[in-house]
């Protein structure tokens, strides 16, 4: 069984390179696969905000699946918030509960939607998030970074209204900053080139994380953003918002930099820029911990046990 079917209608391109690196076939957005397919297939997985909004294709495919012995896994990276999506949908789709696997970036509680529930965080995307030619040995040299503090991403507000908290918060971050005669650059991403971001990422003595748009109003996911993994997979130094699971997929006294509101915001960066050889030692740790343990790989290495498990408690009920 060498095909992986990856439901995801925009494509999952982090997930899709792991599966083709591993040597899987990867068929897309086949919600009702043929029977040759699914006799050759490993595992389905479904993105569960389009489940959501079709749940009885979702449950045709779970049939069609078990009938092939294929576990089929809901991945969730927008939990437990869910934005966008109507509550009576999430309810429907926990009662049905058309899924062997509800595979989630996190554990806090909120809706289930299989059977067996599994943490499997965001991760570095490796051909796009690496050190890009430049060296550990460079970053260690205080004369290698041009800015002090940095922050490129969603910003527009206006438009994204997940992100407004985002935009009010690096403003008056940056009101904050001015007095302290930082070199600092707070910017939305869109229209900036890869190249400059990651300029902009290896050559900030520190990298800030601030919500992401799974994040509730009034409160934040347990789960990590990709940015969690990507700043330190380009050597760059992370310091983030606090996050519950990061005791999950770092060492916190040696791999994690965090803050809680932006006093303490203010009182860390001064901190580290303090410290610079020890914002470099946290920075290469949780460069190594990624590459070791935090790849699209590993989690596609992840789900693929996974299902495995599910296939063999499946035959075992079965005999």
């Amino acid at each position: 069984m060498n095909v992986v079917i990856l439901n995801f209608r925009k494509g999952f391109a982090p997930l899709r390179d792991a599966f083709e690196s591993l040597g899987f076939e990867v068929a897309e957005n086949l919600w009702t696969p043929p029977a040759a397919v699914l006799a050759r297939t490993r595992l389905c997985i479904v993105n569960l905000y389009e489940a959501a909004r079709q749940p009885l294709g979702a449950v045709r495919l779970k049939r069609a699946a078990a009938r092939g012995r294929v576990p089929v896994i809901a991945l969730d990276r927008d939990a437990p918030w869910h934005m966008g999506l109507r509550k009576r949908r999430l309810r429907l789709l926990q009662w049905l509960k058309p899924f062997d696997l509800y595979a989630t970036h996190t554990l806090q509680p909120t809706y289930e939607f299989a059977p067996v529930k599994i943490y499997n965080a965001n991760a570095a995307w490796t051909r796009h998030f690496n050190l890009h030619g430049q060296t550990l040995e460079a970053m260690r040299d205080p004369g290698f970074h041009a800015l002090d503090v940095s922050f490129l991403g969603n910003m527009n507000g206006r438009r994204y209204r997940e992100h407004a908290l985002r935009e009010a918060f690096f403003a008056e971050l940056s009101q904050r900053l001015a007095p302290l005669g930082l070199r600092f650059r707070f910017a939305d991403s869109a229209g900036i080139a890869d190249a400059e971001q990651i300029r902009v990422i290896q050559r900030s003595r520190i990298n800030l994380s601030y919500r992401s748009s799974c994040d509730h109003e009034s409160d934040g996911s347990w789960g990590l953003p990709e940015r969690c993994y990507g700043v330190p997979a380009r050597g760059g130094f992370l310091l983030s918002d606090a996050r519950r699971h990061a005791a999950d997929d770092f060492d916190l006294a040696t791999e994690w930099a965090s803050y809680q509101g932006i006093d303490d915001c203010v009182r860390q960066i001064r901190h580290h820029l303090g410290h610079f050889e020890q914002t470099r030692r946290i920075a290469e740790a949780a460069h190594a911990r990624v590459l070791r343990l935090h790849t699209y790989v590993h989690r596609a290495r992840a789900l693929i046990a996974a299902a495995d498990a599910v296939r063999d408690r499946t035959a075992a009920g079965a005999r």
